[in-house]
């Protein structure tokens, strides 16, 4: 009764803005923004309260306390470490805007302050995230032993809290950027550069953070496996193995504050970029460009909503199938989603009055999120045939697998490509794109905002995986009962599952923020082209030369990364050989592993093999933009956009699946742990590794980071290259 008068109470506070009597403009834009930040506001009570209840739960036994501190202080000396280093080019980028923005005077200024604030609150909503998991872990392992829903619900918790966080913290930041500039006069010029440099303090930190986590998670993961499974035949997550603890907090540092550094700048760029969108689209309307600027506030606030109310459905049965755990937490989703399809249309139609045309953009884009999201489950969730042949192809050794899972991936681009296609394009005439483009690359932009306005429970249902691998290795060190084990392998299991689902989300919303950051700078950047006879033209070698630029820069960067966790890896397992060779004892389990070895050799590795990747994606734009000019750079983010999203989509699903065909061995098919399926396969995961946990999700961030560094230098590039190269 008590969690159902909390859900009464949340769809009461959400639904009293839409009967507010105030009809007129100024009253339901104060409705819209009010909306914004009470949704924000009530995400992040939300999470202090699911924080407060988790803390409370009991960690377990000495031993299972030991175990969770130390991946605990492997994680926080990790962050630390990087969060210093992030620091520092903070400072620079803080500089070099200062000179080229305050030295406008006015609202100039506020554009650095504001990339201060960006950095910073994404590498919070990470850290917070990191923090909560670590706690977690062996608290999830505990409550499993009661049941498979109280563990489900205790690591669930965890993602929620994860998910509240981004979604509160980013919502709340842009409000109050949005309504302190509004306040003091700001044109909506000044708005939108403030808000883009925002957004690339977001960025920046992002990919820094999922580069930095990715090359972390898989150099021990890569380590532990081939060494401990392959080499030593020792189960995952044996205390014997010496890359264990390194292994667990890898999956903090990778996939809980990187996922939530990546997710929190896509929910930021969507909604500045539509906010810019806004502007032009409705110039010259008067009090309706307000409306149409809160409507992205607006919307994301009622996503917060519903994705609240969504978490109170995920649960499930003792004895549940992975059908019916997916299904647990598949149903929390499709609540959201129809309570923000309710709040949607009543909101932008009865208190926005924006029509029903910038609705099915909404609808077009919360429904291309859910495709997007089954249609990754599909192809790596071994519940479903994909992943089965993978598996089944380990029968023939390590070569076929590497083909089929390579041939899985690239199939598996075909669904995500044609989704975002026919969204873009209903988003785009829905609005009335034929009769005005502004309106219909608005309507692109709040397609994406709907694809992301259930992001508090997506990333709950993605943050929650890492909690449950956590789980699975401190049982297994801590030799809990054997149906302690069975229940973690069944979330860890699901996790698997909905971490690759969570990738997928991140690629096609990645994608449509790029295109809507894209679509805003071109209707920055078209006027002055315009004025000084300037054409965007695919048969001019500039635009051309932009174009295979940018198209390029995703292998380049990905080989960047893959080869930063093959050095980070080849140390790894030559640490881990060599305490094996050295320490007597400890296939005996008689003699204890140096794990802080393996810490730091995956701390220092990730730390000097991030920054190159990160400079790319920055350095980029800004050359091309200088020497080949405006319609070059809007090519060069093209070429990146389309190549990236297609590259990306294929890494995460192919080690996906390799990830999941190699436990469906694992559970006794193909001959079980330890044949020569399950070695092959273990291969297989090995090379899906930095596929689908570094060089595949940075790539989402890279192609965002490189259009808000457009946005944010774009006019100056643009003047520069007039000057120097037009007159």
């Amino acid at each position: 009764m008590k969690k159902l008068f909390t859900v009464i109470s949340i769809f009461a506070v959400s639904v009293y803005p839409l009967m507010a009597q105030d009809t007129s403009t100024a009253g339901t834009n104060s409705i819209g923004m009010i909306t914004g930040f009470a949704a924000a506001i009530l995400a992040l009570v939300f999470a202090v309260i699911l924080a407060r209840t988790l803390l409370k739960r009991e960690e377990g036994n000495a031993k299972m306390i030991e175990i969770a501190s130390a991946i605990r202080e492997g994680a926080d000396a990790f962050l630390n470490k990087q969060y210093r280093g992030i620091a520092l080019f903070v400072v620079i980028v803080f500089a070099l805007l200062f000179l080229l923005y305050g030295s406008k005077g006015g609202f100039g200024i506020y554009a650095p302050i504001s990339f201060i604030t960006g950095s910073i609150t994404s590498a919070l909503s990470g850290f917070i995230g990191m923090k909560i998991a670590t706690r977690s872990n062996a608290r999830t392992a505990w409550a499993a032993r009661d049941s498979l829903n109280s563990g489900l619900r205790v690591a669930f918790s965890s993602g929620s809290i994860m998910g509240m966080t981004v979604v509160g913290l980013g919502l709340f930041m842009v409000c109050v950027w949005y309504e302190l500039l509004s306040a003091m006069g700001a044109s909506w010029t000044e708005i939108g550069e403030v808000l883009f440099t925002f957004g690339m303090g977001a960025s920046s930190v992002a990919l820094f953070a999922r580069v930095g986590g990715g090359i972390y998670t898989k150099a021990a993961d890569v380590g532990a496996d081939l060494v401990g499974k392959v080499e030593a035949g020792i189960p995952e997550d044996d205390p014997r193995n010496p890359a264990t603890i390194a292994d667990n907090v890898g999956d903090n540092v990778g996939d809980v504050a990187g996922m939530g550094a990546d997710l929190f700048e896509s929910y930021v760029g969507s909604i500045v970029a539509t906010i810019a969108l806004a502007a032009a689209a409705f110039a010259g309307t008067g009090e309706k460009i307000i409306s149409a600027a809160i409507a992205p506030v607006a919307l994301a606030g009622l996503g917060i909503i519903a994705s609240i109310v969504g978490t109170f459905f995920v649960r499930t049965k003792e004895e549940a199938t992975q059908e019916n755990l997916l299904w647990s937490l598949r149903i929390g989703i499709y609540v959201a989603s129809i309570l923000v399809v309710i709040f949607a249309y009543l909101f932008i139609n009865n208190v926005l009055g924006l029509g029903t045309g910038i609705f099915w953009a909404v609808i077009a884009g919360l429904v291309a999120g859910n495709v997007i999201g089954y249609f990754t489950e599909y192809y790596t969730s071994d519940t479903y045939a994909p992943t089965k042949e993978v598996a089944l192809s380990a029968e023939t050794g390590p070569a076929t697998v590497i083909i089929s899972g390579l041939g899985l991936g690239m199939k598996s681009t075909l669904i995500p490509v044609m989704t975002v296609v026919i969204a873009t394009t209903i988003a785009y005439y829905a609005s009335g794109g034929s009769a005005n483009p502004a309106m219909g690359l608005f309507g692109i932009g709040m397609a994406a905002v709907g694809m992301l306005s259930t992001l508090g429970i997506t990333l709950s249902t993605d943050a929650y995986g890492p909690v449950a691998d956590n789980a699975g290795g401190v049982a297994e060190m801590s030799k809990l009962e054997s149906h302690v084990r069975e229940r973690t392998d069944a979330l860890d299991s699901l996790g698997n599952t909905t971490a690759a689902t969570g990738k997928g989300f991140a690629i096609g919303s990645a994608a449509l923020t790029a295109l809507t950051l894209l679509a805003a700078l071109s209707s920055i950047l078209t006027p002055v082209m315009i004025e000084n006879n300037l054409t965007f033209s695919l048969t001019d070698p500039r635009t051309l030369g932009g174009l295979f630029i940018g198209a390029m820069v995703p292998f380049f960067f990905s080989a960047l990364t893959m080869q930063a966790v093959g050095k980070a890896a080849m140390a790894m397992v030559q640490e881990v050989r060599r305490q094996f060779k050295e320490i007597k004892g400890i296939m005996e389990g008689t003699a204890k592993p140096d794990y802080q070895r393996c810490v730091a050799i995956s701390t220092d590795g990730a730390l000097k093999q991030m920054i190159t990747p990160t400079l790319l994606a920055i350095v980029t734009p800004v050359l091309v933009g200088l020497l080949l000019g405006p319609a070059a750079l809007m090519a060069a983010l093209a070429g990146s956009l389309v190549s990236g999203f297609c590259m990306a989509i294929m890494m995460a699903n192919a080690g996906g699946a390799w990830d999941n065909a190699k436990k469906y061995i694992e559970r006794g098919n193909h001959g079980g742990k330890g044949s020569e399926a399950h070695k092959a396969a273990v291969t297989g995961d090995t090379v899906g590794d930095p596929f689908k946990d570094t060089a595949g999700p940075s790539i989402n961030i890279l192609i965002k980071l490189m259009s808000m560094v457009a946005l944010v230098f774009g006019s100056f590039l643009t003047t520069t290259y007039i000057n120097f190269f037009i007159k």
